[in-house]
């Protein structure tokens, strides 16, 4: 038996299978867990690569920032499982004049998309999912530590700095219905979406030599572990909590 057995998994922001969220969906099916997807836009890519897991999960369209598709989400899910267990929030986006340099030139509208769909978007998931999760659960958040700036991550940075809090409040909220909210900050991975930072490679070349135990700038296995961990039943009294995957880099100074 796994970790996740008889547990119902929904887990957003799969896109290739290099994403963190795609070994999350693997490994929570290798653990005994029922996954679901969602995808926003280009859904037949999403269908594509979810055949790629060991089983295929349904895949939900959802655009977190469209409330017709926040108020439809749980009778969708209800289509294909009874309730929820756990709720993987894999989604970040920064429009490209809010990064790579552009901090102190980025208007309100670009700043606002990046918060929107960044960091409000953990609470306006959360809320929609919540009632079926009747029985408590647990929610994880990925995030990048946001204690110090970082060259060209700009907005983005402050927008995960919002999604920090914003977990750390939704876990406060949440609480009374057992479900509890945390965070895995990751080490910089080569996916498609660092892809679309201007300048990623100044910001991750940096972290190997850096980091206490060595950083692979190409494995996700080590975040997707640790997401998978807080899902299961191993962390009951864990919530409002950051756990760190960088190979301490964030531990340590120049």
């Amino acid at each position: 038996m796994g970790i996740l057995e008889g547990k119902r998994i929904l887990v957003t922001g799969v896109i290739t299978d290099s994403s963190i969220a795609f070994h999350v969906a693997r490994m929570c099916q290798e653990q005994g867990a029922t996954v679901l997807l969602t995808g926003y836009g280009r859904l037949s890519l999403v269908e594509r690569v979810a055949q790629r897991l060991p089983e295929a999960p349904p895949v939900l369209e959802l655009d977190v920032t469209d409330n017709e598709h926040l108020d439809s989400l749980s009778s969708r899910i209800a289509e294909h499982v009874d309730g929820i267990d756990g709720i993987v929030h894999a989604i970040a986006y920064t429009p490209q004049e809010a990064l790579g340099g552009n901090f102190l030139n980025a208007g309100w509208d670009d700043v606002a998309t990046a918060v929107h769909t960044s960091a409000f978007s953990l609470k306006a998931l959360t809320t929609a999912v919540l009632p079926l999760m009747k029985q408590g659960g647990s929610v994880v958040a990925m995030d990048f530590d946001n204690s110090v700036s970082y060259p060209v991550y700009d907005w983005m940075g402050v927008a995960k700095s919002a999604l920090t809090s914003t977990a750390r409040y939704l876990a406060r909220y949440v609480g009374e219905d057992q479900v509890r909210v945390n965070m895995v900050s990751a080490g910089p991975l080569r996916t498609m979406a660092a892809r679309s930072i201007p300048g990623f490679d100044e910001l991750a070349d940096a972290w190997p030599q850096r980091a206490p135990l060595g950083w692979d700038t190409s494995d996700p296995e080590p975040a997707a572990r640790a997401v998978t961990a807080l899902l299961s039943d191993w962390f009951p009294a864990t919530t409002g909590e950051v756990v760190h995957v960088d190979g301490g880099f964030h531990s340590t100074g120049a």
